[in-house]
């Protein structure tokens, strides 16, 4: 059974963004993983997401399939996704939807909506927490920023001019009655700067300090309530020179 793991809260209203951003630097170093508290978007709105991703992913499959992913954006049936190619399983027993940036007009339109007669709430909740979510994400980065001894806003000037931000909702459908071993999300990392996750509660989230460590030792994420659970990913992996991890 997988030891339980309490990570490291930050706290993202703290006027201290210096003790903060060296927080950050720790969490990062030792983990790769951290709660962010106080991060500025309302439970409500999270509460309203949750309640009508899962109105969505209740809609006929053969609904969901008319919005079938493409430019990135849009619907990705069960098993279509294996995340560790040393698996032996049909797929991850997941089933999600990407909603590209807003904020770059030469590709919002690219966005797929589930039809307003179906869902009348879906598309202005989704457009709400999305600016929210990236509102939070770019005050965590210029704090990242200054825990790298970099100026706050260089990831501003730098990478987010443009931020290449996608929302993703999952649903995980739980026990299919397979004998088949199978994961909602295989072993995988990130590949982009930041992920800000985001769960009802439900256990099963595992983290892997020592991915390069044989045989690798998975530890259970606990729930906080109103926390996100922030991971650094391939790409700030990279650029920190592995540093962040």
């Amino acid at each position: 059974m997988a030891t339980k793991l309490r990570l490291p809260m930050v706290d993202l209203s703290s006027p201290d963004r210096l003790s903060t951003a060296n927080s950050i630097r720790q969490a990062c170093v030792d983990y790769g993983f951290f709660y962010l508290v106080n991060h500025g978007v309302d439970d409500q709105l999270l509460s309203s997401a949750f309640q009508q991703s899962a109105k969505f992913f209740t809609l006929p499959l053969n609904y969901k399939l008319s919005l079938s992913r493409k430019e990135y954006r849009g619907y990705t049936p069960l098993y279509s996704e294996n995340l560790d190619p040393s698996s032996q399983s049909k797929g991850d027993a997941k089933e999600s939807y990407y909603i590209g940036n807003l904020e770059d007009s030469s590709s919002v339109n690219l966005n797929q909506w589930p039809s307003q007669e179906l869902l009348p709430d879906w598309r202005p909740t989704m457009e709400s927490l999305i600016w929210k979510l990236l509102e939070a994400g770019k005050k965590l980065m210029s704090l990242i920023a200054l825990s790298l001894n970099l100026d706050d806003d260089f990831f501003e000037k730098t990478a987010l001019n443009k931020p290449a931000a996608f929302l993703r909702l999952l649903h995980y459908p739980g026990e299919l009655g397979s004998y088949e071993e199978l994961c909602g999300a295989s072993a995988h990392s990130d590949y982009g700067m930041i992920t800000l996750l985001v769960t009802d509660g439900v256990p099963g989230l595992q983290i892997c300090k020592e991915k390069f460590k044989q045989p690798r030792v998975w530890e259970d994420v606990s729930h906080v309530e109103g926390a996100f659970i922030v991971n650094i990913g391939d790409l700030m992996e990279r650029w920190t020179n592995c540093i962040y991890r």
